[in-house]
């Protein structure tokens, strides 16, 4: 009867059962035996699954002139009944004297190519290259930003383990759920977004994330850290999510430091810890003050790798209601479920952190630009 119980989870919102750790397949698991592999083209294909899904790419940018932006196309599917499409951007405003900029628009008459490697809606499209290893995304979707910018990608883009994967449910063979990742740390990008009172000039650094969440998102994680941390030389990213008692609440880390042309590390023997916390009054959720990120593995060359990024985080950057603030079909995909009060913090430390990394006998420090995420759900 779980089988049953999960699908009426999936369409009614209800809690799921406690299947126990042993119903996630994390990606772990694979990494053991493939620490990671390096993305091809036709790795970052969409996959637009007829099923209960919501699919993202999403492009962090850190210009030069220290704007900070984020973009992204989210496409969804409720039950394999009703697909959507919305672009994203959000301008940070970084001194906190006004409000940050947030466009939330939805796709109409979107589509695939035949490679199913470019999108495109109206007055949208982002496009690979033919060698796979750049972006170019145009939006006219809204005339109050109007959007022209291409990503190259700077160091070979990575999944852990085989496919970036983790899988949910009971039957190894049947998953009713998984959970991907694929990134682009270190992207070089170029273009402009122009609002109705300017244009920001976006030359500098970026990071594409393609992720996939293959089942209801807040049955899959009740918690995530993300860290995006950008230095003259080196890239480090963490992605971790923590699944509800559900899955016998699992942590899956994955993440690397990279840099360009380069993979130093990939893998999942890595940690985010938040150090110091502070309750927040509105959300009633301890709101992080400051996080130690490490990274621990091989080089491929077989040199240890060792990793630190701590401090405090400063001036929280934004902390959004997700209920409040999603589109509509986002909500009907979390349903109205007890206990689910999905918030996210996000941060960009104006007095810079810097990136502590050791490979083999070899040691270096360098400051950088960091954003990062925390997000609580259940």
């Amino acid at each position: 009867m779980n089988w049953l119980k999960s699908t009426l989870a999936s369409v009614a919102g209800t809690q799921e059962p406690i299947y126990g750790p042993e119903a996630i397949r994390s990606v772990a698991q694979q990494a053991q035996e493939v620490p990671y592999t390096v993305l091809s083209k036709e790795d970052l294909r969409w996959r637009a699954y007829q099923y209960t899904n919501v699919e993202t790419k999403t492009f962090y940018i850190m210009a030069d002139n220290g704007t900070l932006v984020f973009v992204q196309i989210i496409y969804s599917n409720i039950v394999g009944i009703h697909t959507t499409a919305q672009f994203n951007a959000k301008i940070f405003n970084l001194t906190g004297d006004a409000p940050h900029k947030w466009y939330s628009d939805p796709l109409y008459n979107f589509m695939f190519d035949e490679s199913m490697l470019s999108f495109g809606a109206d007055n949208l499209s982002l496009t690979l290259n033919e060698e796979g290893d750049s972006y170019t995304l145009k939006s006219a979707v809204n005339e109050d930003c109007l959007v022209n910018i291409t990503f190259n990608r700077s160091s070979p883009g990575f999944v852990i383990g085989k496919d970036g994967t983790s899988y949910f449910g009971t039957d190894a063979q049947n998953p009713w759920g998984s959970m991907s990742h694929a990134f682009w740390p270190r992207c070089s990008v170029e273009g402009t977004i122009t609002t109705k009172e300017q244009t920001y000039d976006l030359k500098g650094r970026a990071m594409f994330i393609h992720g996939l969440q293959g089942m209801k998102p807040h049955h899959a994680a009740a918690r995530w850290n993300f860290v995006n941390f950008q230095t003259p030389t080196y890239t480090a990213v963490m992605m971790e999510f923590t699944t509800p008692p559900s899955y016998g609440s699992t942590v899956v880390n994955v993440g690397g430091i990279v840099k360009d042309g380069e993979i130093i590390y990939a893998g999942v023997t890595n940690s985010a810890t938040h150090t110091e916390a502070a309750q927040d009054q509105d959300s009633d959720w301890p709101e992080p003050k400051s996080i130690k990120w490490v990274w621990d593995g091989k080089s491929k060359d077989d040199k240890t790798v060792h990793a630190e990024l701590d401090g405090a985080l400063g001036r929280r950057l934004d902390r959004i209601d997700v209920m409040a603030e999603v589109p509509g079909f986002i909500k009907t995909i979390a349903g109205s479920v007890a206990g689910t009060r999905p918030y996210i913090f996000q941060f960009a430390p104006q007095e810079k952190l810097t990136l502590k990394l050791k490979v083999g006998d070899e040691e270096v420090s360098e400051e950088g630009v960091m954003f990062s995420e925390s997000t609580f759900i259940s």
